[in-house]
């Protein structure tokens, strides 16, 4: 399989699932503002929408979607993995819950903090949406080691990088508790903290 990436993007969590899954990978650098790959290629032939997670599989198909490319992961390595519920349960739809929480009311929530064209203003108001949310999340892990309880799972993986991107903004999460204990968690595992290596080291 080949992880399309940019360093710093969303793309780590798929990055840290495939780690966290054991599974044999090649790494992928894009400049997703220029849609090219290292080697000069056009990654819009690779995925038209020029963003970045993507997953080509060996069978020559790509996937795309950060949410769905975890999931696929974490069933490609069900057997000897618990990195998702097994599918048609209920803890599985609560692990798509999750997921699109996280893409839906955070990550899209981040986007506009990037763009250097949308004003100051717009960019408070979204900043604090983005608190209330994570207001949300800190309650929800009161007792919980992880968002679905003891196990990590691939949706822990997509959180914290939303959590990174929050340093990033230089927001102050301190008065969640059960936020920063859990992040403080999940940068302590040696998968995540090896993605993150990789990444830095691609970026340099």
């Amino acid at each position: 399989m080949k992880l399309y990436y940019s360093p710093g993007a969303c793309s780590l969590s798929p990055h840290i699932a495939l780690l966290e899954a054991g599974l044999p990978y090649e790494l992928v650098k894009v400049d997703v503002r220029a849609k090219k790959l290292e080697n000069g290629d056009d990654y819009l032939k690779i995925n038209p929408k020029g963003q970045v997670p993507a997953l080509g599989l060996d069978s020559g198909e790509v996937v795309t979607e950060g949410p769905v490319i975890v999931q696929m992961i974490a069933d490609r390595a069900a057997a000897t993995k618990n990195l998702a519920p097994a599918r048609d349960t209920v803890e599985r739809y609560k692990l798509q819950e999750w997921l699109n929480f996280i893409t839906t009311e955070l990550h899209k929530n981040f986007s506009p903090l990037f763009q250097p064209a949308i004003p100051d203003e717009a960019k408070t108001f979204f900043r604090d949406r983005l608190m209330g949310k994570f207001k949300y999340i800190d309650s929800q892990l009161a007792g919980r080691d992880y968002l679905m309880g003891k196990q990590f799972t691939v949706a822990d993986g997509y959180l914290y990088t939303m959590l990174r991107w929050a340093d990033g903004h230089k927001m102050d999460l301190s008065g969640f508790p059960n936020l920063m204990a859990y992040k403080a968690r999940v940068a302590a595992r040696p998968k995540v903290q090896e993605a993150v290596a990789k990444e830095a080291q691609k970026a340099a």
